[in-house]
């Protein structure tokens, strides 16, 4: 086995105990099996461990699996770099804080989710390739709920900066420039 598959797994075991309150390791393994990971319960069992998950118990009686301070300090550091999720038809983009794109790629890529292909970063933004352009929504929602922010299942917009106007052309939106701004040398 590979350190990257136990990577993917541990990622996908986050992403699972973030979303669902799990009870057993029967439960985590089925919930791996359902995103297409397979595990030992050994193997799982020093996952957990690994990831510092521990046992807290319901105020009803019983208890499930939680995730220790260090899991949930890098969901939430990585959570912070994500700014919007949003899908078309068929990409999803993901928007991040300058310089972020690349290390919340490899966090998608590391996740291991089935229904995507792969990623492309720059330096902001990242371009996400569904398995099949009908999944690109459900992709949208899944990194959405990974990373703690809504996805928005219109068009990927364009960000620009805070308080800048734009006006439409025949080529699109570009920024009203102010009084005494110059484009290309020339005034507008």
């Amino acid at each position: 086995m590979s350190a990257l598959t136990a990577e993917r797994r541990r990622r996908a075991v986050v992403r699972i105990l973030q979303r669902e309150a799990i009870s057993t390791q029967e439960e985590l393994l089925c919930a791996l099996r359902a995103e297409g990971l397979r595990a030992t319960q050994a193997t799982l069992s020093r996952d957990l461990s690994r990831l510092g998950v521990r046992r807290a118990s319901r105020p009803g009686g019983g208890t499930f699996y939680e995730l220790g301070e260090e899991a949930a300090e890098v969901n939430a550091a990585l959570s912070r770099l994500v700014a919007s999720v949003a899908a078309n038809g068929s990409t999803v983009v993901v928007r991040t804080r300058p310089g972020s794109a690349p290390a919340v790629a490899r966090a998608i890529d590391l996740a291991g989710i089935r229904e995507i292909l792969g990623t492309i970063a720059g330096d902001d933004t990242i371009f996400v390739a569904p398995a099949t352009a009908r999944c690109a929504r459900s992709v949208a929602s899944q990194l959405s709920g990974l990373f703690g922010v809504s996805a928005d299942a219109g068009r990927p917009g364009r960000r620009e900066r805070p308080g800048a106007e734009s006006v439409r052309t025949g080529r699109g939106r570009r920024p009203r420039l102010q009084e005494g701004e110059e484009n290309g040398g020339e005034a507008r």
